[in-house]
């Protein structure tokens, strides 16, 4: 069996494989939590699925939460009895990434390109929907050839409620119409359709400039299944595509 935990700045996911199968994922909130206490959560959950700590030969974590990392690799160590695979320099992807400082690419993102690369092949798009949004382009030949960061749907609507005192905070739903009646319709129209928007304007930029028509596109993240009701542009959606990726990354490197 093995672990793999994918830190982010909102929520935790967790995947636990056999081989390159996926059993199960928990998610976690990113709070101030101890070891001990994330232990807890996790404890339960191989429990339910009859999983002994003892039975785990690896563990990799991937974070964007650096304020996280010791909190989980002493939580591994202490626990597992392991140490744990942290992605980052060093690390064999099997990718040849065009970036001009590659350390800079965060660990998510890494993962999120390995597994495109590996289940689904080039050229692609990956884009990641979560507390921010990135999009990466990958070459038919593995280059990551570099991408692009924007808001992500989540810290937009928040944000509106923020610095506007008299607009309410608002659920995530896809309105009837983009011509909303209610303050509520009008948010949500103007947040999701507007991202939507936003979606399909970089993926016509980036197959345009990159040259990459035929390029798949790949969303992955907790609201990508509510983007691919709203655009037309993306053909594949994994939501486990990072867990995936850091399971690869595990095989790449366990004889390293």
């Amino acid at each position: 069996m093995v672990i793999v935990f994918d830190i982010g700045n909102t929520n935790i996911k967790m995947g636990v494989f056999s081989g390159d199968e996926l059993i199960d994922t928990l998610r976690m909130a990113s709070t101030n939590k101890t070891g001990d206490e994330y232990w807890l959560l996790i404890k339960d959950m191989l429990a339910v699925k009859n999983i002994s700590p003892r039975d785990v030969e690896g563990v990799v974590i991937c974070s964007v939460n650096p304020n996280l990392n010791y909190t989980f690799e002493h939580m591994v160590e202490t626990y597992f009895g392991i140490r744990p695979m942290t992605v980052g320099a060093g690390i064999k992807t099997g990718l040849n990434v065009k970036y001009d400082n590659p350390k800079e690419l965060g660990a998510d993102r890494v993962a999120g390109c390995v597994a495109a690369n590996k289940l689904y092949g080039g050229p692609c798009i990956v884009i990641d929907c979560g507390t921010a949004t990135t999009f990466n382009v990958l070459s038919e030949s593995g280059e990551l050839l570099g991408g692009a960061i924007s808001f992500g749907l989540k810290a937009a609507a928040e944000s509106l409620s923020a610095v506007a005192a008299k607009l309410p905070k608002v659920e995530l739903a896809i309105p009837k119409c983009a011509i909303g009646k209610t303050t509520i319709t009008n948010m949500q129209s103007g947040v999701i359709f507007g991202y939507s928007g936003m979606i399909e304007s970089m993926v016509a930029r980036l197959k345009a400039e990159s040259g990459l028509n035929d390029a798949k596109v790949i969303a992955t993240g907790g609201i990508s299944d509510i983007v691919n009701r709203c655009v037309h542009v993306i053909d594949i959606v994994d939501r486990t595509l990072t867990l995936r990726g850091l399971n690869i990354l595990y095989r790449l490197n366990e004889r390293a």
